[in-house]
């Protein structure tokens, strides 16, 4: 994977319509104002897209980028109805593990693998991660929906790599998304279910 990108991550975004160009101006602003709080000094932020809009079905959007030193963190987007242009509404959006990436400019896999980094391929560390989340929520493997998809992640992880187990790293994980919101299963509940789901 390459760095700055999470199957699972903590998404930070303001979606919301708008009522004029004026509105979406404010909103940037503001942006630049909660950057400045969280220590992105203004003369290592840039802003960089292009304005010829993009249109995918329906909509039409204008995206720019914003960039700290060397590093995308996250974009605005101006979207807008094509047969209705009047509605309008923007799409701010950034990840906080980028956004912590862009700030203390560390490397990407230690940010988010801490000791664990390098311990095995970084597909690994993200897919036992994601399954963490995905089981601490109650999604269990399954043949089809959302389950299927646990099963999917749960199948990236490389088998030698994870031969010892995976419940020192779930752990860490597990008090990663701890921190952003109550899961219900336990950590060793979710090892265990990643364990047997990697025997099948």
């Amino acid at each position: 994977m390459k760095d700055g990108f999470l199957t699972s991550f903590v998404n930070v975004s303001r979606v919301q319509p708008i009522g004029s160009l004026d509105e979406y101006g404010a909103i940037l602003d503001g942006w630049l104002t909660v950057l400045s709080q969280l220590g992105f000094h203004a003369r290592h932020l840039s802003i960089n897209g292009d304005l010829t809009s993009w249109r995918r079905r329906q909509v039409e959007g204008i995206t720019l980028r914003f960039r700290h030193l060397d590093r995308t963190f996250g974009d605005i987007v101006l979207l807008w109805n094509t047969e209705h242009p009047g509605r309008i509404a923007v799409d701010l959006g950034s990840g906080l593990e980028r956004l912590a990436w862009a700030r203390t400019q560390e490397r990407w896999h230690q940010l988010i693998y801490g000791s664990f980094a390098g311990t095995a391929p970084p597909t690994t560390l993200d897919a036992i991660r994601t399954a963490t989340l995905l089981l601490g929520h109650g999604i269990t493997p399954t043949a089809r929906g959302a389950g299927g998809i646990t099963r999917r992640v749960i199948g990236a992880i490389d088998r030698d790599a994870a031969r010892l187990g995976v419940g020192a790293l779930v752990r860490d994980m597990y008090r990663y998304w701890s921190l952003v919101g109550a899961l219900r299963a336990p950590w060793p509940e979710i090892a265990r279910a990643i364990e047997e789901e990697m025997r099948l």
